[in-house]
């Protein structure tokens, strides 16, 4: 099964780009993030046309907004809020895998960018980015155990590692590579002791990025990137991940986003 996830920046504008992946990379399934258009204008029938004939999708106008298209069908498909809010940031889907006894179960998160202060008591946007994490971290704990097959990816919004970033020096108080925001992600990772898939091809000394911003104009020579978007296993998938690919290459052309499509290969 081929997972991949992508913080498209807006599913109606970049249509033309997420159909050119989806037929470049064959992926099963398709988790988004930032779709910024609500349910009713979602682009279904061009994915349908293109084999994505399953779809868990929960949008809002402008903002935010998550999905899930497959070629396989679900079990079961959940929508949660968190923190108090309904802002479209976490959807689920359970999907039957002849390798174990029960579904295979793939959140797909946008967890808040929590704005340019890093400082709770002046900056609500970083309040709720911490908020959200440390719900996600208790939410999984109680509600799963490190043996079940669980798949969490998405735009995370935190570079956790030192070459995470471009410079981990410059960017411990720029908000996304936080000490604090560190810690928080820790917790979330440490609630099932959750697996960085992408990590165990890339090994932790060597630089790996998943977001450019569009301030820099030439990206590729400044490389000023953050790996922002994640793919997290608990330990019963590790056997079965096959091999991973970062599609750095999408970051150029027509009105791309300024996140780019990773992905995984899981044998299920």
């Amino acid at each position: 099964m081929r997972i991949l996830t992508w913080n498209i920046n807006s599913v109606r504008l970049r249509l033309p780009r997420l159909l050119e992946v989806a037929g470049q990379c064959q992926p099963d399934i398709i988790c988004l993030q930032e779709t910024k258009t609500p349910d009713e204008s979602f682009p279904i029938k061009a994915l349908i046309k293109a084999g994505y004939e399953h779809t868990h999708i929960h949008g809002m106008k402008s903002y935010n907004g998550v999905a899930v298209l497959s070629r396989v069908p679900f079990t079961t498909s959940e929508i949660h809020h968190r923190v108090g809010k309904e802002d479209c940031r976490h959807i689920s889907v359970y999907v039957d895998s002849r390798k174990f006894g029960k579904p295979v179960q793939i959140h797909c998160l946008y967890i808040p960018a929590g704005g340019d202060e890093p400082d709770t008591a002046l900056n609500p946007k970083f309040d709720h980015k911490l908020k959200f994490v440390d719900e996600m971290a208790r939410w999984f704990r109680d509600n799963n155990t490190e043996n079940d097959p669980l798949v969490a990816l998405g735009d995370f919004n935190i570079a956790p590692l030192e070459h995470d970033v471009w410079s981990h020096r410059q960017l411990l108080k720029v908000v996304s590579h936080t000490p604090v925001e560190v810690e928080k992600l820790k917790g979330m990772q440490d609630s099932l002791d959750w697996q960085d898939a992408i990590r165990h091809f890339i090994p932790e000394d060597q630089k790996c990025y998943t977001w450019w911003s569009y301030r820099n104009k030439d990206w590729r020579k400044s490389n000023r990137g953050r790996r922002l978007d994640h793919i997290w296993i608990t330990k019963p998938l590790v056997p079965h991940l096959k091999a991973h690919t970062i599609l750095t290459d999408a970051r150029d052309g027509l009105k791309p986003s300024d996140h780019v499509p990773v992905m995984i290969d899981l044998d299920l």
